[in-house]
């Protein structure tokens, strides 16, 4: 009787340590997993330096970047020095070929004041664009050469006005 005295009691599911599959199919004990929980409590200092070594990695890639927008801008500075009178010297090449055209019709030993005025206004504004850095290029009848001149207007070549 004896036997039958004894109450059952629940018997609880205690899992024994088996192993268990991670996500890749591999085998891994209880054992191994407690192993891997100290990467967490790493010492303090070991992270303070690593965050430190890559704060100066990252200051490091900044300094240079700004070394490089510096440089960039320092040569488009230099090139919208060079370059940005070149508008107004082509405005201004264009008023100075409307002189031209009007003292083409005046003889050379007028002296009146308009034909005086014109010739003032002609090497004054010629003076200044020489100032700027304009030059005259003799082309008339020489080839085209782009690194000199710029062209205009495209006629096709004819037996009177060859190419160039």
């Amino acid at each position: 009787m004896s036997d039958e005295s004894t109450v059952d009691e629940p018997v609880e599911d205690v899992p024994a340590e088996e192993p268990t599959a991670d996500e890749q199919g591999e085998v891994v004990t209880p054992e191994e997993t407690v192993a891997e929980e100290p990467e967490d409590e790493r010492d303090p200092l070991e992270v303070a330096l690593e965050r430190a070594e890559f704060a100066e990695k990252e200051i490091a890639y900044k300094e240079a970047e700004i070394q490089n927008v510096r440089k960039r801008m320092m040569a488009e500075k230099a090139e919208a020095i060079q370059y940005g009178g070149m508008g107004m010297a082509r405005r201004m090449l264009t008023i100075l070929g409307d002189v031209d055209r009007a003292m083409s019709g005046i003889e050379d030993d007028d002296q009146s004041p308009v034909a005086q005025g014109l010739r003032l206004l002609r090497n004054k504004m010629w003076h200044e664009l020489e100032a700027d850095g304009v030059a005259t290029v003799e082309a008339k009848g020489e080839a085209f050469d782009p690194s000199k001149m710029e062209a205009i207007a495209t006629i096709p070549a004819s037996d009177d006005h060859p190419s160039g």
